[in-house]
């Protein structure tokens, strides 16, 4: 599809996927809509929303489970962040930001949220105390740190809890230590992790028995794979996973090189990492080996009869990730929200040294909650395979154009800064 032909303004949101860590639910965000299915019971949930902004009213742009599972939390351009008891799936309480967000995470122990708003500026919510009062509504967050008018595309904690991670459109990795009192601020930078040419959209850690502190790993823009230690800020390993996986030629110049890395999801207790890129209908396995420090491909995994090109992955067990591709605002859909779940068991039968063994991806019938699970989490069982592919193309030229750094020249630039709103006020 021609840029040209593309709705200039059309806002579009990739479609989201999280995995209760006991395994007890699956969750599914496409556009204001927040779908969760109950697996130990096998059916859909109902949410309930008593606060005084009830649901999203605007694309979901982040989803995560506590590392308990005890809590959920989604936030997105409605400037809203929720948080969901997972039990009931009733909304505890809601937390207004002054703009949409674009980041979310917990911290370990739940007594936290931290978010990360369009301006760059990361923010945090001490959960204990409101629980504690029962505010179903709070105002006001305290800043911790910021990245200083770069979007943040991502927020993750370290395996210890020790750090908060941030990663920005401007290629960059930060590392801070998370404070022990954060309405102070978060003032103690441990590293910075640069080496990307492009926005990272995406971390995880690998953790292993050897190695619980874990190894940091980047996805990013620029069609690479990413591993470092945190502590340093070193960088580790590199994968160009575009290349590897066939989709482009090792030879073309970095502006030709567009396929970012949309999602990647590190296997727990594991050296494997699932890796989602634009235009590859399918997942790529890599595999990190500690002792030579080299970021390998162990497998790529296609379904190229459905044009499945994953937005978003979760892991359900150390067996099986799942994978949803779609987005909302698709004109010509039902509902304006496109989602399909598809599943891939067997990844702890994966072996590095033959391609041949391991993950099977799953029928629908053999998905855990079968047919009545796809119909909740996908809300139409009938989905072209045109349309999948439809929505993999407006999404990777909306999510380009989105985080993609803009440059200008000289004069646009000056000309841009006397145009900025908070320069006309003081005229």
């Amino acid at each position: 599809m021609e840029e040209c032909d593309m709705n200039q303004e059309m806002d579009v949101a990739p479609a989201l996927i999280a995995f209760h860590s006991n395994h007890k639910s699956v969750s599914v965000a496409v556009g204001s809509d927040l779908r969760v299915f109950d697996l130990e019971n096998g059916c859909s949930v109902k949410l309930v929303d008593d606060s005084a902004n009830p649901f999203h009213k605007g694309s979901i742009r982040a989803i995560r489970y506590g590392a308990s599972g005890k809590l959920f939390v989604s936030a997105g351009d409605d400037k809203l962040i929720k948080i969901w008891d997972s039990e009931t799936w009733r909304c505890i309480c809601t937390i207004s930001s002054g703009k949409r967000i674009t980041a979310v995470a917990l911290t370990h122990d739940c007594s936290f949220v931290c978010f990360a708003d369009k301006f760059g500026v990361v923010w945090a919510v001490n959960l204990d105390e409101h629980l504690k009062s029962q505010d179903v509504e709070i105002k006001k967050a305290a800043p911790i740190l910021s990245h200083y008018c770069s979007i943040i595309t991502r927020l993750e904690f370290s395996p210890d809890g020790r750090f908060i991670i941030s990663a920005d459109r401007d290629f960059k990795i930060r590392v801070t230590l998370f404070p022990k009192f954060p309405s102070d601020g978060a003032n103690e930078i441990q590293s910075f992790c640069l080496g990307h040419t492009q926005y990272v959209s995406c971390l995880s850690f690998i953790c292993t028995s050897q190695h619980p502190d874990g190894f940091l790993v980047s996805g990013s823009g620029d069609s690479t794979v990413r591993v470092w230690d945190i502590i340093t800020g070193s960088l580790l390993a590199t994968c160009d996973v575009g290349v590897e996986a066939g989709l482009i030629e090792s030879d073309k110049s970095e502006e030709e090189c567009t396929l970012a890395v949309t999602d990647i999801c590190a296997v727990p207790d594991h050296s494997l990492v699932a890796v989602a890129i634009q235009s590859l209908s399918g997942i790529m396995l890599l595999n990190y080996n500690v002792s030579v420090r080299s970021l390998s491909l162990v497998k790529v995994i296609s379904i190229p009869e459905e044009n499945f090109v994953p937005t978003s992955l979760g892991i359900g067990s150390k067996d099986v990730l799942w994978m949803v591709s779609g987005i909302s605002n698709l004109q010509g859909v039902a509902s304006s929200c496109l989602a399909r779940v598809r599943v891939i068991s067997g990844l702890n039968k994966t072996n590095p040294d033959s391609i041949e063994s391991g993950p099977v991806l799953l029928d629908d019938n053999d998905v855990p909650g079968s047919v009545e699970l796809l119909e909740k989490l996908q809300g139409n069982l009938a989905i072209k395979k045109e349309m999948l592919l439809e929505a993999s193309e407006i999404l990777k030229y909306a999510m380009r154009k989105l985080l993609i750094k803009k440059h200008y020249s000289v004069e646009n630039r000056d000309f841009r800064k006397r145009e900025r709103n908070d320069r006309k006020n003081k005229r």
